[in-house]
């Protein structure tokens, strides 16, 4: 890349990060070319959609929750890691109004830049699942992308209901209670 196309690229996704937080993930992209100083088809030919605009925004927390699912890997409570995992997953959603949904939809779509996206979250989470179900405390039939559904649902539902700040931590706890075989 060019240096005035790296720039431009990062000034790009610094724009994007502020207007999601501020006005959500469904933000306008213009909004997000204007506020970065480049026109709608720079903002284009760096991001062919919204999808990838976000995937790009989101690569540090992803790369953050890959390296925290690592290390929970070795938690001698495999219940507990994942469930400590998921629980990140939940915070991470619900930093940006609307990820949660975009997550949600983009899940069945293997095109989709956020669903190339969450395949190493896929492997990461099944990784914490699996040791979770050889110790008898997560049942059998669960599988990872369940699990990733559930943690963007709860993201939603907590979005939608932001003055009860422990909504989230309340259904998550009772959705574990349905997939665990003892207490998480």
């Amino acid at each position: 890349m060019r240096a005035d196309a790296r720039r431009n690229y990062q000034r790009l996704l610094a724009a994007a990060r502020a207007a999601f937080a501020e006005h959500g993930t469904d933000t306008p992209l213009e909004d997000v070319a204007r506020r970065a100083g480049v026109g709608i088809g720079t903002l284009y030919r760096h991001f062919p959609n919204r999808h990838a605009l976000m995937s790009a925004v989101f690569e540090d927390a992803v790369a953050d929750l890959l390296a925290r699912s690592r290390a929970l890997l070795d938690d001698p409570r495999p219940c507990q890691a994942l469930v400590t995992w998921l629980r990140a997953i939940i915070t991470h959603a619900s930093e940006y109004r609307g990820l949660s949904h975009a997550l949600m939809s983009a899940s069945h779509d293997d095109s989709c830049a956020l669903r190339q996206c969450s395949n190493p979250m896929r492997s990461a989470g099944q990784a914490l699942l699996a040791r979770a179900q050889r110790a008898g405390a997560v049942r059998e039939e669960v599988s990872i992308g369940d699990l990733l559904q559930l943690t963007n649902a709860i993201a939603l539902a907590a979005e939608e209901t932001p003055d009860d700040p422990a909504l989230a931590d309340r259904l998550l706890t009772l959705t574990l209670r349905g997939l665990t075989t003892e207490s998480c």
